[in-house]
């Protein structure tokens, strides 16, 4: 079990689709934690099937899986965290999207995504341990051809600017190596 009260540190992993984000996460998980790894695909298709296999076969065999596509009020979570050291969630793009398709008509997704982000923040800062949060950077290609799609792009990108700014740590992923983002001097944070 893990000692109670113990500090949360959050760092959130940004990149492009096969930057290398879920290997730096679980690279981050310190040898010996008590880990989970939370997904969030849904094998909707063979080619998603494949995928998350593959991504279980890489999992060390003692990291412990739960697949939660939606993560709504993080209950699915807190049950279960004082067992955990480390929680990686894998990924946030994915969470984003099924909660927007699971929301009816007249739904406000960027309200329903912030009041879901800022439940899964707080159960992180209340159960403390490490977390790893993985996301898609989608804003930096071309501008989706419909409006669900703009909506999903603007939606995410709001919700990785709520993490990254309660984050301890943001590394952007290109081409397999991090930087840094926190750790960076720009004229907006100097």
């Amino acid at each position: 079990m893990r000692e109670a009260g113990r500090p949360s540190e959050l760092i959130l992993i940004l990149g492009g689709a096969r930057s290398g984000k879920s290997a730096a996460a679980e690279q981050l998980a310190p040898s010996g934690s008590r880990v989970l790894f939370v997904a969030t695909a849904e094998p909707l298709d063979e080619a998603m099937r494949q995928r998350i296999q593959a991504h279980r076969r890489h999992r060390p065999d003692h990291w412990d899986t739960a697949e939660i596509p939606m993560l709504h009020q993080g209950d699915e979570l807190r049950s279960s965290a004082a067992r955990y050291d480390t929680f990686i969630v894998d990924c946030l793009t994915l969470w984003i999207s099924n909660l927007m398709l699971s929301l009816g008509p007249g739904s406000d997704a960027d309200v329903e995504a912030e009041t879901a982000t800022s439940r899964l923040l707080d159960l992180m800062a209340e159960e403390g341990g490490r977390w790893i949060l993985v996301s898609n950077e989608v804003g930096q290609g071309i501008v989706p051809n419909n409006p669900l799609g703009r909506e999903y792009r603007d939606v995410l990108g709001r919700v990785n600017q709520q993490v990254a700014s309660r984050a301890d740590q943001v590394l952007l992923m290109v081409a397999g190596l991090p930087i840094d983002l926190k750790s960076v001097t720009t004229p907006l944070n100097r």
